[in-house]
């Protein structure tokens, strides 16, 4: 088992990702279970796949448990497994320096966010002028939950 420590920023409106520079990954997930005691993700992310449990958060840190499974399987997971009302994910997501930013594709267009791992819950760090507000603690962010609900539609 792991620890995910991570904070999460909307990106700032008209910021393309692709000029940010840094590699691109096609990606494809679907959730298994939404429950957000154990969320469990199947991840496609260019020609390899991820089975992914994490536990239920605490501040911006939670247990993450992940393996490497087939592709195959990974699909055939998405494609029979995940809830007939969930929204199976389809994003982008660009390596840029230390952040990780998803341009989200499908019923999620339009919405982008970046991400930030830190070794530790307390790490100081430098936002780029291309990130926005932060939506760390809000769970409409989580992809558990856009799975689950769509686009956010309503402020905090």
């Amino acid at each position: 088992m792991s620890k995910e420590i991570e904070r999460k920023f909307l990106v700032k409106a008209g910021v393309d990702p692709a000029l940010l520079g840094g590699e691109a990954v096609v990606m494809v997930q679907a959730y298994l279970s939404t429950d957000p005691r154990a969320t469990v993700r199947v991840r496609i992310a260019g020609d390899r796949a991820k089975l992914t449990v994490k536990g239920l958060n605490n501040g911006i840190e939670r247990d993450e448990w992940e393996y490497p499974i087939p592709t195959a399987d990974a699909r055939e997971m998405i494609a029979r497994c995940a809830s007939d009302k969930a929204i199976v994910i389809e994003k982008t997501r660009f390596k840029v320096g230390r952040w990780e930013v998803d341009k989200y594709d499908g019923a999620l267009a339009g919405l982008v966010v970046a991400e930030i791992e830190l070794t530790d819950g307390d790490e100081k760090i430098e936002l780029p002028d291309w990130v926005g507000r932060e939506v760390s603690g809000d769970v409409r962010y989580y992809n558990s939950v856009l799975a689950d609900k769509g686009m956010p539609t309503s402020e905090v």
